[in-house]
């Protein structure tokens, strides 16, 4: 299952930005507790996170949580992927992000040499606005409607759109568009890697805590593999 979340602790380091309330506020961990139980469902014998693989923070910041000498960051790798760990009783979270390059300004260098920059605002504009939906929507409904709204098809599909858009801006000699593509898709391909090497056995079942922004391309790195099988989070919230 790869479940696309928000950046609950607002770091700010995507082209848009949502600006997410204090999950830590008692109504928002009512409404954690509501989403672990639903991930829990799908009994995940290990967590993946983006995060570095090097960075040792994580691995004992956990084991402090665990021994109850840590209280939870706003950050979403502890506020869903700690707690999952303690309910499940597992000791380990496992890190599989991979940095990469994403030339956003030479698409805009590109598109303002042929004279196509408010062609490329527009596209850009529907990201922004689409953003801002994704953030009035979290203000008014749980963490749990709001992670199953990011992760409906129509989401992921509308996420994917300006990607895919972006192909049209370039040339034989400045490939700008395709190449940003194939940077962003270079990544998580690399991502999926890292994923399957934690498959140790058929009987694993991998939860995936990643930004959403990440969520399409990785769903169909899993769907193009035969030997996986892509599971959802709404499939565990049947009433919702």
């Amino acid at each position: 299952m790869v479940l696309g979340t928000y950046h609950m602790a607002n770091p700010g380091h995507d082209v848009y930005n949502m600006q997410a309330d204090d999950v830590r506020a008692p109504k928002r961990q009512q409404e954690l507790a509501e989403l672990t139980d639903a991930l829990a469902k799908f009994q995940p014998t290990k967590i993946a996170i983006e995060a570095d693989p090097d960075d040792q923070t994580i691995g004992a910041a956990l084991q402090d949580y665990l021994a109850g000498k840590h209280e939870l960051s706003r950050n979403e790798i502890e506020q869903i992927g700690f707690r999952l760990a303690k309910q499940l009783g597992q000791k380990q979270l496992y890190p599989v992000d991979v940095k990469g390059e994403f030339p956003l300004q030479r698409v805009m260098d590109y598109a303002k040499a042929k004279d196509r920059s408010q062609e490329l605002e527009k596209i850009m504009s529907s990201i922004g606005k689409s953003v801002a939906e994704e953030e009035s929507y979290v203000k008014r409904h749980t963490i749990l409607e709001s992670l199953l709204y990011m992760n409906s098809p129509s989401s992921v599909a509308a996420d994917n759109d300006f990607y895919m858009q972006t192909a049209s801006f370039g040339e034989d000699g400045d490939y700008a568009g395709p190449d940003l593509l194939t940077d962003w898709y270079g990544r998580n391909i690399r991502i999926h890697s890292n994923i399957l090497k934690l498959i140790a056995s058929p009987g694993d079942r991998i939860l995936v805590i990643y930004g959403a922004g990440h969520l399409g391309w990785l769903q169909e790195n899993v769907k193009m593999d035969s030997n996986l099988c892509l599971r959802t989070l709404a499939e565990f919230v049947p009433n919702k």
